[in-house]
C-alpha cells in the first residue's frame, strides 16, 4: 500500500555527479523525516543525509560539502545530489521515510526503498 521507489543510480567516474530520486506513493497521510542511507559490501548500513519536514538537514561527515539532500513535500519526493564522487561512495543507496498511512493511525513508521546501486569507478 505504501512504498518508496528510488531511481538515478549508476556507474560514474571519480569526480563525477549523480542525482538520486525517491518517490513515496500509496495511501499516505503524513510524511516526517526523509533520508538516504547506504551500504557498501561487507559494511553496515550508514546514514548519509536526512531532511526534516521543515527542511532541516543533517549529513554524514564523509559527504559534507559534496552531497545535498532536498525534498518536495507536495510530490512526496526526496532527492540526493551527489558531486565530487569518490570510489568510497560506491554502495547501494536506500531511501528512508517516516510515514503514516491513511487509516493506519497517527504514528510515523519507518519505510525503506529497495535500493539503487551507485558505483564510482574509472
Amino acid at each position: 500500500q505504501v512504498q518508496l521507489v528510488e531511481s538515478g543510480g549508476g556507474l560514474v567516474q571519480p569526480g563525477g555527479s549523480l542525482r538520486l530520486s525517491c518517490a513515496a506513493s500509496g495511501r499516505i497521510f503524513r510524511v516526517g523525516d526523509m533520508g538516504w542511507y547506504r551500504q557498501a559490501p561487507g559494511k553496515q548500513r550508514e546514514r548519509v543525509a536526512v531532511i526534516s519536514g521543515g527542511g532541516s538537514t543533517n549529513y554524514a561527515d564523509s559527504v559534507k560539502g559534496r552531497f545535498t539532500i532536498s525534498r518536495d513535500n507536495a510530490k512526496k519526493m526526496v532527492y540526493l545530489e551527489m558531486n565530487s564522487l569518490k570510489p568510497e561512495d560506491t554502495a547501494v543507496y536506500y531511501c528512508n521515510a517516516e510515514l503514516s498511512r491513511i487509516g493506519g493511525g497517527s504514528a510515523l513508521l519507518d519505510y525503506w526503498g529497495q535500493g539503487t546501486q551507485v558505483t564510482v569507478s574509472s
